[in-house]
């Protein structure tokens, strides 16, 4: 009885300090890791996310951008962080799930050297093509690329990049051969595209529609499962291809040995945080959705990622070193 008794009191006292913990954090300034530049879609919603965090706690959030290595700078540096609350990791999928199949050295393990707390944001991709191509619809860029094989070229920001990939998944799954070009960045691409140098491209919404709207680029398809509320005439590609989804999402990561207590804390803020009317209005105008999770959820959805995105890279042969 007595055993028992001293186990309850230990479990008692785990759990009240575990409570005091999470209780007293932040006591000092919160450092994001954005393993991208400045201006970035990452950094764009890294910085909603310190905003929304600094208000939360009355703690300074602090943006440390750490480029290079196409994100890996950045993810070692939070990774080997002191796992005590005060370094976070802004990650996308591009870094978390897609760079441990393009890089054959990866300084970290994206899933163990990380601990999920909540995914903020997502937003499609949107299937464009320039106004010389003959296909207004999925259904006619396939027959199109069917009957001329290998002479349509689509554009991407780099190899192994997400515009790249999901060109790779739909040639996959459309049973098309069309040639890549890959640029150094999405602006260049788009430029290129723009000016008919290239014919086809799946980029990021928002930067894309004012081509759009002005009859520079003809849009197609967005890449969600779902038509997107902003787009709702616009078709998805998964009308043609049942199954084709692409997503573009944001989340936060702690070093892998956080606190329980920690996590927890720091996943009911960015739930509320991004359930409020501003932060939905700010990524509405990157063309993103407020998406939150429980950290279990997050982690499960990264794991899918991770094992999704490594098929597709083996398939497209792309490399990054």
């Amino acid at each position: 009885m007595k055993t028992i008794l001293n186990a309850v009191a230990t479990v008692l006292s785990l759990a009240s300090a575990h409570l005091c913990l999470a209780q007293g954090y932040p006591a000092r300034p919160v450092r994001l890791v954005v393993p991208y530049a400045p201006g970035g879609p990452v950094d764009i919603v890294g910085r909603i996310v310190a905003q929304k965090l600094s208000e939360a706690f009355h703690q300074q959030v602090i943006v440390d951008n750490r480029a290079g290595g196409g994100g890996n700078i950045g993810l070692e540096i939070a990774a080997h962080a002191a796992p005590d609350g005060y370094t976070l990791l802004m990650g996308a999928n591009g870094v978390i799930a897609i760079n441990p199949a393009l890089y054959r050295n990866m300084p970290v393990d994206t899933q163990q050297d990380f601990a999920a707390i909540s995914m903020v944001a997502s937003s499609p991709m949107i299937l464009v093509v320039h106004p010389s191509v003959a296909a207004s619809s999925v259904k006619e860029l396939i027959a199109l690329a069917k009957a001329r094989p290998g002479t349509i070229n689509y554009a991407s920001s780099g190899s192994g990049s997400t515009a790249h990939l999901s060109s790779e998944l739909f040639k996959s799954m459309a049973k098309v051969d069309m040639l890549h070009v890959p640029y150094k960045g999405a602006g260049p691409a788009l430029t290129d595209l723009v000016g008919g140098q290239v014919q086809v491209m799946f980029t990021g919404v928002s930067s894309t529609l004012p081509f759009v709207k002005s009859g520079k680029l003809k849009a197609l398809a967005v890449s969600s499962e779902k038509r997107l509320a902003l787009l709702p005439d616009m078709p998805t590609v998964a009308e043609t291809l049942p199954g084709y989804e692409v997503l573009t999402w944001y989340g936060v990561f702690a070093p892998a040995a956080t606190p329980g207590a920690i996590v927890d804390r720091l996943n009911a803020v960015i739930v509320q945080s991004f359930a409020a009317a501003d932060a939905k209005a700010k990524l509405a105008a990157l063309g993103a959705d407020a998406q939150t999770d429980t950290p279990q959820q997050f982690a499960r959805a990264v794991a899918h990622e991770v094992a999704k995105w490594a098929r597709i890279v083996k398939e497209s042969g792309a490399r990054a070193d």
